[in-house]
């Protein structure tokens, strides 16, 4: 049977730059040789000792709407009504309260996600959309032409 041989281990007591890199929080190899010029000069580096609150610049977005009808009345339809879709259109409705903007879902009493019990319905409820399932319904098809729908729909199509 042969012996094993014992591994030779070696310690150094010397922290290399990516050791203290580690242990100090830096995420790369300039900050702890930034670091490390500071207190060459007698400066105690204060790495990520502030935070500071900003809000980035709006972004303009557009949104194009699926069918909209001569009296004003906007139609989105909707399969999926994802979380990015009810965000733009909640933005649309603040910044444009008076344009008529309504849903017809394939299956409005779709839930929002897997765990919620919140429908497609339930939001447009909760947010004031008319909604309807599978065609646009005679009814909004045969509303007679508002006068403010049609100008915010003017207003918000100008900018």
């Amino acid at each position: 049977m042969k012996a094993r041989r014992a591994r030779r281990t070696t310690t150094t007591t010397k922290a290399t730059s990516e050791d203290r890199g580690r242990r100090e929080g830096y995420r790369s190899g300039l900050e702890d040789k930034i670091a490390e010029q500071l207190r060459g000069l007698g400066i105690e580096p204060n790495y990520e000792a502030l935070t500071i609150r900003y809000t980035p610049p709006q972004k303009t977005h557009r949104y194009t709407p699926d069918f909209p009808l001569d009296n004003g009345v906007i139609v989105e339809s909707k399969g999926r009504f994802v979380s990015k879709d009810r965000v733009k259109h909640l933005a649309v409705k603040a910044e444009h309260p008076d344009l008529d903007i309504r849903f017809v879902f394939s299956n409005s009493r779709t839930r929002l996600s897997k765990i919620s019990k919140t429908t497609y319905a339930d939001w447009c409820v909760k947010h004031g959309f008319q909604f309807a399932d599978k065609l646009i319904p005679l009814a909004w098809i045969n509303e007679p032409p508002c006068e403010r729908r049609l100008a915010a729909l003017r207003k918000a199509t100008s900018k």
